[in-house]
């Protein structure tokens, strides 16, 4: 029995006290720092990284395996288009040509004979229609005569076929010998040089990558390629302008455009698939006048304006909560700010625009001077609407230093 009464007498207690502590709440002040909305200029960005590349380049490989017997250029040089860069050795290919013009020399020598005896015999099967027509010969002799005549036309025109089959025999192992020279596709520089005199030259296959030998690039209009994240690329328009940094050039900011947007995702290897989900697309960024000492592969990041603002009203970003309020009888969450009113705090549901680095366009819900909570966001985190506050700073920066006129 005493046992209950003690429980009760606590439970009682710590009725008393919630109370308390609800009918004192209401009497509390809570100090916050504002900032008054004000009028500026936003810029939306997003950031990507990636790395500077020509617009115009071509990796130069062979057509024909072989060892390289002679390199003309070194890495850096420029180059004209049709230039010589490189030789592969060719001997064989050379032999191989030489022994199908010898092939198709002695064929046509063949094919002349022939045709001589293919006229002999056609002289030859007119002559003895005639007699056969006038019953001079027996059929059998007639018959053998016609045999011999068309085994005549089928030997000539065999050898046709076998020259046509030498002379392309013949070109394919002139071609092999032109492709042993590798001639500059392009005016440019040689960006890359991957190979020495010496080394042997592999053609590529399906399942096998063939040797790069170079790279010739066209420097004369350069890009950045970045790689822009999913949540961002929609946002993401050709055309749009850009803030380009060059690690190599930390002091520099490079404008550009976004020339080229990724319709799908990057592919990347079955290593990368299993250990980042994230998805990346492809975005190109011309430079306008880019440093004429920039160099391919240099790292770069690039921050492309999305949208821009001028004269935005803004507040700081960090002032947006969250709150749930009652609509149509229902409750909802609604992002919002908290105004100063008459010591008290005010919730005020917005309409965001502009995102800036750490300011946002609000485009309803207030005016300029307005004054917005911005914290201390212990406060700022329990905040409600119509509790008491009390200014303890402006929250606006001021210089540490002080002139005196």
């Amino acid at each position: 029995m005493k046992k209950k009464v003690f429980i009760g007498i606590i439970i009682l207690i710590v009725i008393i006290v919630i109370l308390l502590n609800l009918k004192g709440n209401k009497g509390i002040v809570k100090s916050v720092k504002v900032q008054k909305v004000k009028k500026m200029e936003l810029v939306e960005k997003v950031n990507a990284s990636g790395e500077v590349r020509p617009k115009k380049f071509v990796d130069l490989s062979s057509d024909i395996s072989g060892r390289i017997i002679k390199i003309a250029v070194k890495e850096g040089d420029f180059v004209k288009k049709g230039q010589f860069l490189l030789k592969i050795d060719s001997t064989y290919n050379e032999w191989e040509a030489q022994r199908a013009k010898a092939n198709l020399e002695d064929l046509k020598v063949q094919l002349k004979i022939q045709e001589l005896n293919l006229k002999s015999k056609e002289r030859e099967f007119k002559r003895y229609k005639e007699l056969w027509k006038e019953k001079l010969i027996s059929q059998e002799k007639f018959e053998n005569v016609k045999l011999g005549y068309e085994n005549a036309l089928h030997t000539y025109q065999s050898y046709l076929h076998r020259i046509e089959e030498a002379k392309a025999s013949l070109k394919s192992a002139q071609e092999r010998i032109k492709k042993s020279v590798i001639l500059s596709p392009l005016d440019g520089v040689v960006s890359s040089l991957n190979v020495e005199e010496g080394e042997v030259a592999i053609v590529g296959t399906m399942n096998n990558p063939g040797t790069v030998l170079m790279t010739v690039a066209d420097l004369s209009v350069m890009e950045v390629e970045v790689e822009v994240d999913e949540t961002d690329i929609i946002k993401v328009k050709v055309g749009q302008e850009a803030e380009v940094s060059v690690d190599a050039f930390p002091d520099l900011k490079i404008i550009g455009k976004v020339s080229e947007v990724g319709s799908s995702a990057i592919q990347k290897n079955s290593l990368q698939q299993t250990t980042d989900k994230a998805k990346t697309f492809k975005t190109v960024i011309t430079l306008i006048n880019p440093p004429k000492n920039i160099k391919p592969g240099l790292s770069a990041s690039a921050d492309i304006i999305i949208n821009r603002a001028k004269d935005a009203l803004s507040v700081p970003i960090s002032s947006l909560v969250i709150r749930e309020v009652e609509k149509n009888k229902k409750k909802k969450e609604v992002e919002g700010i908290f105004l100063v009113k008459n010591g008290k705090a005010k919730f005020v549901e917005v309409k965001k625009g502009v995102t800036g680095d750490m300011n946002i366009e609000i485009k309803e819900g207030v005016k300029l001077g307005d004054q917005v909570i911005v914290g201390p966001f212990r406060v700022l985190r329990t905040l409600k609407d119509g509790d008491n506050v009390k200014i303890i700073s402006s929250g606006e920066k001021k210089s540490k230093f002080k002139f005196k006129s």
